[in-house]
């Protein structure tokens, strides 16, 4: 049966299609006989068409040709991995590495500054910054001094926009920071935190040796507070050992009274076969997928009644918060990191396994420390694999970005752009999505493709449409960029997807 999940004055589903004061519908029997795998689409293509073909080389040629066209598009995305915890979450897939060797993080950040440097130099002229993000592993496994020494290598190299302009986010295990420290990361620059919290209830915190008590996650929401953080998102998971709907309601409840500004609901996939922390789950623990479903409902009814608004794919805010605001101002944008306001933003990733987008297109860097290292002993970067889009790839891009971001896609829009005829061009899509329209998850007209209340949860399956790779042999499998926090769809429990928001 369906569900319309109100919010505080209905306002659950904002958009610029001007039904924001619609209720956002939950359908539990479509979502269950549509939940199938698929990428979270962070990227298109996404990583598992990377080759290895692209290098090095490749990357320098993309960054001349962005100064060849005078320059990117607009202030660049900075992304700083940390890849070190001092103890394993169980759940977790993200690249990471579990030492208490402090020597290896030392040794790391001399081999990352030595990345920053190079690509501050190349994109000398243009390395202005408008986003930094810090992600992990436990970006805050740094101690103080290691932090604030590696903000200044990057001041030095980059020209970071004032503070009222810039968005500066870091993530946070609350278990790894004192209010001190929190308020030094604030006078370091940055204005955004996200914290990991999962659940509050004790038992599931043991059952993914994750053990953070409350009063410790809201004393370091409190100091955020204090030291003038702009933002603060707090990471959720559903589907996790000893989970209960009960369990599930009473964590919604203290989330909600902490009232974070940004909350990422992920659902967990339990691929034990890919991620060898995930073996001392114990199965058993589980809920069952019906009764994860129903967590799913819970929390979307609670965190709407509270007047947070469902921004798509997993992501909640306050109906102020800049993501809200770009959501309906049509600014919205998804990369590695997830929803973003800066839009088109070229990305210059940093650290082993991470990112970059630049102009027409994506680049990985090592993913084990040994070649990481090796590459910058070299002198050169340490791309490993990427992809240069073809006109193709940059169209489909759009449009899923539009679908993933906006709910909507204009026709016109696209054949003002691109020289072809939408329903010519896409003519076997439109007939895929018939299906969809049929389901009620889409609604298709002349000049309109239209993510009805009924389909967000579903925006996923409308997008793997538009997905011209789905079904071809992949370049290479990217488990180690992917997560088991979550799932293709918004019930899937076999495709894993990044539990942070981090690669």
């Amino acid at each position: 049966m369906t569900q319309e999940i109100f919010g505080a004055a209905g306002a659950t589903a904002a958009s610029s299609t001007g039904d924001a004061a619609q209720p956002l519908r939950f359908d539990p029997a479509t979502i269950r006989r549509l939940s199938t795998s698929g990428p979270r689409y962070t990227s298109y293509p996404t990583a598992d068409r990377f080759s290895a073909d692209f290098g090095y080389g490749s990357y320098l040629e993309a960054v001349a040709g962005l100064k060849m066209r005078g320059g990117g598009r607009g202030p660049l995305s900075l992304y700083v991995h940390v890849p070190f915890c001092d103890t394993v979450c169980y759940y977790c897939g993200c690249n990471k590495i579990v030492t208490k060797d402090r020597s290896k993080a030392a040794t790391y950040l001399s081999y990352l500054k030595q990345e920053i440097g190079m690509q501050g130099k190349l994109f000398s002229g243009m390395n202005q910054l408008g986003q930094l993000h810090f992600g992990g592993g436990t970006p805050t496994y740094l101690s103080d001094r290691q932090m604030e020494e590696l903000m200044a290598h990057l001041r030095k190299n980059f020209e970071f926009a004032p503070d009222e302009e810039g968005e500066y986010s870091i993530e946070i295990d609350p278990r790894t920071v004192s209010r001190e420290r929190v308020h030094s990361l604030r006078q370091q620059g940055f204005n955004r935190v996200s914290l990991g919290v999962q659940d509050f209830d004790p038992d599931v915190q043991k059952a993914v040796n994750r053990i953070q008590p409350e009063a410790e996650t809201l004393a370091v929401m409190q100091a955020a507070r204090d030291a003038g953080f702009r933002s603060i998102s707090i990471d959720l998971i559903y589907g996790l050992p000893k989970q209960t709907l009960d369990s599930m309601r009473q964590t919604m409840a203290k989330v909600i009274a902490a009232s974070p500004d940004r909350i990422s609901l992920y659902n967990y996939a339990h691929l034990p076969h890919l991620f060898k922390p995930q073996r001392r789950i114990l199965e058993a623990d589980l809920p069952p997928a019906d009764v994860k479903l129903d967590m799913l409902a819970l929390c979307i009814r609670e965190l709407t009644a509270a007047g947070y608004v469902y921004i798509g794919m997993d992501h909640f805010a306050k109906p102020g918060d800049d993501l809200a605001v770009a959501q309906r101002q049509g600014r919205l944008h998804r990369n590695f990191q997830g929803y973003s306001t800066h839009a088109e933003a070229d990305l210059v990733a940093v650290g082993v396994s991470a990112i970059s987008s630049v102009g027409n297109t994506y680049s990985q860097n090592e993913k084990t420390l040994e070649a990481y290292y090796e590459k910058l002993d070299q002198g050169v970067l340490p791309v490993a694999r990427g992809i240069k889009l073809n006109t193709d790839d940059l169209l489909r891009r759009i449009i899923i970005q539009k679908l993933m971001c906006s709910f909507e896609l204009s026709i016109a829009s696209i054949e003002m752009a691109y020289p072809l005829r939408f329903a010519e061009y896409f003519a076997g899509e439109l007939a895929q999505l018939r299906a969809l329209e049929e389901d009620g998850l889409i609604a298709i007209d002349s000049e309109w493709l239209s993510v009805t209340l009924k389909g967000r949860l579903l925006v996923r399956n409308i997008c793997m449409v538009f997905d011209r790779y789905l079904g071809m042999p992949r370049a290479q499998d990217d488990a180690a960029c992917a997560s088991a926090a979550g799932a293709a769809s918004a019930a899937s429990t076999t495709q894993p997807l990044r539990y942070s928001k981090t690669i």
